[in-house]
C-alpha cells in the first residue's frame, strides 16, 4: 500500500473521530501507532521512522487547524509514556518524566513527534478526550472514563487495525437522577 493511501486514510480517519467526539479547542487526542503493522509486519519488528514523520507531521496539521492538543503514545519500552506539549502539560499540571523516545525505544509515532512538537516533554500519564489507535497498540490506558468505542468508515491504515473512541462523563445516581443525553 502507497504512502499516499496511507496518508488519505489517516486524514479521513482523524477528523471523523474529531467529529464524532463532537471535539474542540483545548482538547486533547491520544494517539498510538504501530508502523510495523501498517506495514504488515508484527508490532515492533519493523520500525519506519518515514511512516512515523509522515503520520505525526499529518496529525500536527489536522489538530492546529481545530487548536486540538495531541498526546503521542510511545511503546511499552518507556512504559508507554507520551509526547506532549509543554504548554499542554503545564496547563494540566502534568509531570515531566524523563525519556527520549527513539526508534528501539519509542517508536516511530513518539520519536516523530518529540522531533516535530514545538515545546515536547514527556508525561506517564493523561486523561484523552477522544483517541484513534492504529495496529492495536492500546491506547486506554491514557483515556478519560468512560471510553466509547467509534465505529469510523476507515478500518485499516495499512495493513495496521485501527480503533477509535470518544469518552463522555460518568452518569451516577438511582432510578430518580437525570441525565444530559449524550
Amino acid at each position: 500500500m502507497g504512502a499516499e493511501k496511507i496518508i488519505s486514510d489517516f486524514k479521513t480517519a482523524v477528523r471523523e473521530i474529531i467529529s464524532l467526539s463532537e471535539a474542540g479547542a483545548g482538547d486533547i487526542m491520544v494517539i498510538g501507532g504501530s508502523s510495523s503493522e501498517i506495514k504488515g509486519e508484527k508490532i515492533g519488528s519493523s520500525t519506519d521512522l518515514n511512516i512515523g514523520e509522515t503520520i505525526i507531521k499529518k496529525l500536527i496539521e489536522i489538530l492546529k487547524e481545530k487548536e486540538i492538543y495531541a498526546a503521542v503514545q510511545g511503546c511499552e519500552h518507556i512504559n508507554r509514556a507520551l509526547v506532549v506539549e509543554k504548554k499542554y502539560a503545564e496547563k494540566e499540571n502534568l509531570e515531566e518524566v524523563n525519556v527520549i523516545p527513539h526508534r528501539n525505544a519509542g517508536g516511530a509515532f513518539a520519536t516523530a513527534a518529540y522531533k516535530y512538537f514545538d515545546d515536547p516533554v514527556m508525561v506517564e500519564n493523561i486523561r484523552a478526550d477522544f483517541g484513534i489507535d492504529i495496529g492495536d497498540v492500546f491506547i486506554g490506558m491514557h483515556l478519560k472514563e468512560v471510553a466509547v468505542p467509534v465505529r469510523l468508515s476507515i478500518k485499516k491504515i495499512g495493513e495496521a487495525h485501527l480503533t477509535a473512541c470518544r469518552t463522555r462523563p460518568r452518569m451516577i445516581g438511582g432510578d430518580r437522577a437525570r441525565h444530559k443525553k449524550l
